[in-house]
C-alpha cells in the first residue's frame, strides 16, 4: 500500500513543470504538438478465495496486485484545422499469487509466485470537427513472464448533423503467445503440453450508437463480435478426475462471443446523475451472463462530488466445467476453473472526486483527484477489495 501512494506522489512531483505552464487562452487550435492532459491511475487489489484453478478447483486464491497506469495526451491541429490526438499509455502491474505458486508443488516459493506485467499502448486519432468525423488507429503490447501479447486497432466515428448522435466502429486484433509451463508432476510425461510456446488470436469488432435524447437523457447501444482461435487453455491449470488422476486443463481451440450492451445517463437537476448500464453476453462454450450496473454521482459543491456504485453479475457455467475430482474420462474437454463456473457476484463501493477551481493544492494545472473503493464478492467463497486513485493534470 505504501508503494501505491508513494508512486502516485512521485509522478505528481515530476509533472510539476507541466502544471506551471501558462494556459493557451487564444481560442485557436495550435499547429504545434502540445500536452493536453496527463493522468496517473494507481490501484491496490487484494483477493481471497478457496477455488484455485492451479490446484484443480481447491486451495487458496490469495492474490495482491499493485498497478500504475501513466497516460499522456498530446494535441495539435493541422493546416486543415483537423484535430490530431496522440495518446501514450504505459501500465505496470506487480502481483503476488499464492495459487500460482503451486505450479511447482515441491518448492517453498516458485518463480510463478510473483510477476510484473508491462503494457504500453499508443493511439492516434484525427477529428474533423466541422464534419463531425473521426478516424483512429493504435498499437499495444503486454508482457509477462509466461505471456506476450501484441495488439492493433482501427476505428471510425461519425456524428449526426445536429451533433446529438454518434455512430462508432472499431476493429481490434490481438496476437498472443503463451509459454507452456505445465504442472510439475505432468512435465516430461507426454500427458501435457510442456515445451515451447503456443499461440492464440483474438479478433473483435465493436459497434456503438450514442444519442442525446434531451438535456436530461443520453442513451448508448453497444455490440461486439469476438472470435478467438488457438490455444485457449492455461497450461498450468490442473484438472483432477474421479479416479484420482491429474490432467492439464483442455478447452476447445475456438470461441465465439457476443456481448450486447445498453447505457443510459439521466441528469436529475444540477446535483444528481443516474448512470445505468446493462450487458448481455453469450458464447458458444455455453456461458450466458447478465451485468447490471448503477452509479449515482452526487454533486455536493461545484468542485466536490461523491459517487456510490453497485454492480451485479450472474453467469452460467461453460459446458466443460466440473469441480475438483468430478471429471470423467468421457469428456474431450475439461476445466475446474471457477471463473468458468456458474456464479453470481456483487461489487459495491463509492468514489470521491475533487476538482477545485484553483487546482488541487493550489496548483492550477493539477485540476482533479479521485479516490475509489470497492468490495467484490462471489457466491463461491471469493472476495476482494480494491482502492484506486486517479490524478489529472490538464
Amino acid at each position: 500500500m505504501k508503494r501505491f501512494f508513494l508512486t502516485a506522489f512521485g509522478i505528481a512531483c515530476l509533472l510539476k513543470s507541466f502544471s506551471q505552464q501558462p494556459s493557451d487562452s487564444t481560442g485557436f487550435g495550435s499547429r504545434k504538438l502540445k500536452i493536453d492532459e496527463i493522468n496517473l491511475v494507481s490501484s491496490y487489489y487484494g483477493q481471497n478465495g478457496n477455488n484455485a484453478a492451479v490446484t484443480g478447483g481447491i486451495g487458496t486464491q490469495k492474490l495482491t496486485d499493485i498497478a500504475n497506469v501513466f497516460d499522456i495526451k498530446l494535441v495539435k491541429y493541422d493546416r486543415k484545422l483537423r484535430k490530431h490526438v496522440f495518446d501514450l499509455e504505459v501500465g505496470i502491474d506487480h502481483y503476488t499469487s499464492a495459487s500460482s505458486d503451486r505450479v511447482d508443488l515441491k518448492a517453498n516459493t516458485s518463480a510463478s509466485y510473483a510477476d510484473t506485467r508491462i503494457y504500453p499502448a499508443l493511439t492516434w486519432s484525427m477529428e474533423n470537427e466541422q464534419k463531425g468525423r473521426t478516424i483512429s488507429a493504435g498499437v499495444s503490447s503486454s508482457t509477462e513472464f509466461d505471456y506476450q501479447s501484441l495488439g492493433a486497432n482501427i476505428g471510425f466515428a461519425k456524428k449526426t448533423k445536429d451533433r446529438n448522435g454518434e455512430f462508432s466502429a472499431r476493429l481490434q486484433a490481438y496476437f498472443d503467445q503463451v509459454r507452456l509451463i505445465a504442472p510439475e508432476e505432468l512435465r516430461n510425461t507426454g500427458l501435457a503440453k510442456d515445451n515451447g510456446t503456443d499461440n492464440r488470436t483474438t479478433i473483435a469488432a465493436s459497434l456503438s450508437w450514442s444519442q442525446v435524447i434531451n438535456k436530461n437523457l443520453q442513451l448508448s447501444f453497444l455490440a461486439d463480435l469476438v472470435q478467438q482461435q488457438g490455444f485457449l487453455s492455461l497450461p498450468f491449470y490442473r484438472v483432477y478426475f474421479t479416479d484420482g488422476s491429474v490432467h492439464q486443463e483442455k478447452l476447445p481451440d475456438s470461441r465465439f462471443k457476443i456481448p450486447l450492451g445498453f447505457r443510459a445517463n439521466y441528469f436529475l437537476g444540477d446535483h444528481f446523475i443516474i448512470r445505468t448500464y446493462y450487458r448481455f453476453y453469450k458464447d458458444d462454450w455455453g456461458i450466458s451472463s447478465h451485468t447490471v450496473n448503477l452509479e449515482v454521482p452526487v454533486k455536493i459543491t461545484s468542485f466536490f462530488s461523491i459517487s456510490p456504485f453497485y454492480r451485479f453479475y450472474s453467469q452460467s457455467a461453460v459446458n466443460y466445467f466440473a469441480p475438483y475430482a468430478q471429471h470423467t474420462g468421457t469428456s474431450g474437454y475439461y476445466t475446474s476453473n471457477y471463473d468458468l463456473s456458474k456464479f453470481n457476484s456483487n461489487f459495491l463501493g463509492a468514489g470521491i472526486r475533487l476538482t477545485p477551481p484553483k487546482g488541487v493544492l493550489g496548483v492550477q494545472r493539477f485540476n482533479m483527484i479521485e479516490l475509489r473503493y470497492g468490495h467484490y464478492t462471489k457466491n463461491i467463497a471469493m472476495n476482494a477489495n480494491i482502492i484506486s486513485m486517479n490524478i489529472r493534470l490538464k
